[in-house]
C-alpha cells in the first residue's frame, strides 16, 4: 500500500467513526430533550441521578465537539485531494505516518507544534 493509500484509508476510517459519533450524539441528544417536553421544568431537585438539564448541556458540547471533528476531518480530505495532505504547513516536511495515525487531521508535525 503506497503512503497517499495510507493516508486514504487512515482519513476515511477516522472520518466514518467521527460521522458515526456525530449521529449517536444527535440521537442521544434528542432522546434528553424528548424526554425533558414530557418531564417537569424542575429536574434540580430530584436527589437521584442526573439532572435533565446537566445531561442535556453534556450532550450538546459532546455534539458540537464531534462536529468539529467531522469538519476537521473533512478539511484534511480536502488537503488529501489537492495534495497537501501529510505535508505541514510550518516547514513543508512529510508529517510521519505515525503521527497522523495519533491525529489524522493533523496540519503540523509535532516538532512545529513546540
Amino acid at each position: 500500500m503506497t503512503q497517499a493509500e495510507q493516508q486514504r484509508a487512515l482519513l476515511n476510517d477516522h472520518l466514518e467513526r467521527v460521522q458515526a459519533r456525530v449521529h449517536k450524539l444527535e440521537a442521544d441528544l434528542t432522546a434528553v430533550v424528548r424526554t425533558r417536553r414530557n418531564q417537569s421544568d424542575d429536574d434540580e431537585h430530584d436527589p437521584e441521578g442526573e439532572t435533565l438539564s446537566s445531561l442535556w448541556s453534556m450532550q450538546a458540547g459532546l455534539l458540537e465537539a464531534a462536529r468539529a471533528d467531522a469538519s476537521q476531518a473533512k478539511d484534511a480530505m480536502q488537503r488529501l485531494e489537492a495534495g497537501a495532505y501529510g505535508i505541514c504547513i510550518s516547514c513543508l516536511e512529510p508529517i510521519p505516518i505515525g503521527q497522523l495515525e495519533v491525529r489524522p487531521f493533523r496540519e503540523r508535525c509535532v516538532p512545529c507544534t513546540s
